[in-house]
């Protein structure tokens, strides 16, 4: 039996979002180390600030400043930092009710350890030394000993102090990076899959009370729901089945956009699995057109697929693999 194999992953990708006139505003003032909030009509001041309240769905404009001062209203501690985090020491993540706001503000403290923190303390912001219109321009809180009220917000409305509530140079969106890494391993099945592919074979398995075979091979008949280990080399010809012309052209991609992305049943198999298609104009790709598999020198799967020249198969023969 083959190693079960395992390897790290990473799944990345820029989120990119446009901004309200809200946040909008409360992301450039972060910038001038000012802090916003959004006054509702019944009198309540939501930090962060929202577009519409969240109890009347009332569309909410009204800007109001606060202090960068607050209450720690809950707390967790974190012992141990991730890639990415506020800081790279330990150090917990609070929720904090700024003077002047009726509601909490997620972010972090800088504290030397559990014992030093507690629901009620007193914090204050600390200012990153660069600021770039994004949350991460408050770098965490401290602690603080002064009471509310003495670092100068007035509470007032920004819009009855005098401004337009239109600031020069807004941020009008943002990208946060999304990342998940993990640990992946394929089993067993998938295991032996991957290794034959390294030389250039292509397995899948026979399900022994439906007897259709599996490629990739799961390790259970996805119809029966039985173990599987039976193992039955399949292609490495095989049938489009069905496609789809990709017009965006991915980051890091090295591929020329339009191209085709298909689904092929390769002969001997019962599912079929998804594969690129060259060699061939994008548009002349169809439904039952033969083909086979493309390698490059140390792969470990095909590059591509392309046509073999043979007859398109007849529907008949591939309708159950759509």
């Amino acid at each position: 039996m083959p190693d079960v194999l395992s390897a790290p992953l990473v799944v990345e990708f820029p989120f990119t979002r446009s901004l309200g006139p809200v946040q909008s505003a409360f992301l450039t003032r972060l910038r001038e180390r000012v802090v916003l909030g959004v006054r509702t009509t019944d009198g309540r001041t939501l930090v962060p600030p929202v577009e519409y309240d969240p109890v009347t769905a009332e569309e909410i404009r009204d800007l109001v400043e606060v202090t960068p001062t607050g209450t720690v209203t809950t707390w967790a501690w974190n012992h141990a930092p991730r890639r990415g985090q506020p800081l790279t020491t330990p150090f917990a993540w609070v929720l904090v009710r700024l003077d002047g706001a009726d509601t909490a503000l997620l972010h972090a403290l800088d504290a030397p350890g559990p014992d030093a923190v507690r629901t009620g303390m007193r914090v204050r912001v600390r200012w990153a030394e660069e600021r770039t219109g994004a949350i991460t321009d408050i770098a965490c809180f401290e602690p603080y000993d002064g009471e509310a009220g003495e670092s100068g917000a007035t509470g007032k409305s920004v819009r009855a102090g005098g401004h337009s509530g239109v600031f020069g140079d807004p941020i009008t969106g943002i990208v946060a990076p999304a990342r998940l890494d993990y640990t992946y391993s394929p089993g067993r099945a998938q295991s032996a899959y991957i290794e034959a592919l390294s030389a250039r074979r292509t397995v899948g398995e026979r399900c022994p009370s439906c007897r259709k075979v599996y490629v990739p091979p799961r390790g259970a008949c996805p119809t029966c729901g039985v173990a599987t280990a039976e193992q039955v080399e399949v292609g490495p010809r095989g049938t489009v089945t069905t496609f789809c012309i990709v017009n965006i052209k991915a980051k890091n991609l090295d591929i020329e956009v339009p191209y085709v992305y298909a689904h092929i049943a390769l002969d001997g198999a019962d599912l079929a699995l998804h594969a690129r298609i060259g060699g061939i104009p994008y548009d002349q790709v169809r439904m039952g057109l033969r083909v086979a598999p493309v390698w490059t020198e140390g792969a470990r799967y095909p590059d591509h697929y392309r046509p073999t020249g043979e007859p398109d198969a007849a529907y008949e023969t591939y309708k159950e693999l759509l």
